[in-house]
């Protein structure tokens, strides 16, 4: 039996040629078949970086990328190392990829990648939220009913949320958000990242949309404020007291019920104590 392939996933540039990685160009050019989103773009980027791929290329998009699988790892378990690349960015994410990745796995084939530009860090990076969770929810639904649905199901996810949107959407889309999650939900609106006119519009959802009502360009990425946490809730100490007593006859100890019902309201356990001990000391 022969040895197979590599299937390399390679970052390409979101906007700014100058920022594809050097082992990008190393894969373009050694590569045996190199399955691209668009075999257009790709020959322009060839172009700009000053490669000549000496492999194939063949087309790799959501119309044909179920047909095209199959082919692809049939040449990867010839010894083929192939290479995917999208039209910005890395491959799998909102983009082609994932399909494929799963039957290399599924035949044993190595898979490896090229890390590379990504519009997802970038604008988290841009938009003065919070990065340290996040969440990537991609593309909305584009009818409006399922889009207000799917904003309603996040609306009170506490990571800082990451949206694709197309510009002749992005207007409606930010109303939504607005009608979702508040119209002073901190955003961010990144648009033509890394290109001449990119430019970072930051402020409450409400404002954004505004904004957006006289149309919007280019390639956009909207970064959205999680949810901030709910207030304590506001109980009497005889209430705090009464909670505790509750789970102490479900079979709970006192110091344990204390904890617990400090948790589920938000609250110091010192506070819930003092209750418990207020509420003992007044009979």
């Amino acid at each position: 039996m022969g040895v197979t392939g590599v299937l390399v996933l390679a970052g390409t540039p979101i906007g700014d040629v100058q920022d594809a990685p050097p082992r990008l160009l190393t894969e373009l050019a050694a590569a045996d078949l190199i399955a691209a989103e668009d075999t257009r773009r790709l020959r322009r980027l060839t172009q700009a970086l000053g490669v000549t791929p000496a492999g194939r290329i063949v087309s790799y998009f959501e119309g044909n990328e179920v047909a095209r699988t199959p082919e692809l790892v049939e040449a990867l378990l010839g010894g083929a190392r192939v290479l995917l690349v999208t039209d910005a960015g890395m491959p799998s994410v909102s983009d082609p990829g994932y399909r494929l990745v799963d039957a290399a796995v599924a035949s044993d084939i190595k898979v490896t990648a090229v890390p590379g530009p990504s519009a997802v860090l970038t604008a988290l990076a841009l938009s003065a939220l919070p990065v340290d969770r996040f969440t990537f929810e991609g593309f909305l639904p584009r009818k409006a009913g399922d889009r207000a649905r799917q904003l309603a199901q996040i609306a009170d996810e506490p990571r800082t949320m990451v949206f694709f949107e197309a510009p002749h959407r992005i207007a409606e889309t930010l109303a939504a958000m607005a009608d979702a999650f508040g119209s002073d939900r901190p955003a961010a609106v990144c648009r033509e990242l890394t290109k001449t006119y990119e430019e970072v519009k930051r402020g409450p959802i409400g404002d954004l949309a505004a904004w957006a009502a006289d149309g919007v360009k280019g390639e956009i990425t909207v970064v959205v404020a999680g949810a901030p946490p709910a207030a304590p809730q506001q109980l009497t100490p005889e209430e705090l007291a009464r909670r505790v007593a509750v789970r102490e006859e479900a079979g709970e100890r006192r110091k344990e019920a204390i904890a617990a019902v400090a948790v589920e309201l938000g609250l110091p356990k010192r506070e819930v104590f003092d209750a418990v001990v207020a509420a003992k000391n007044s009979g």
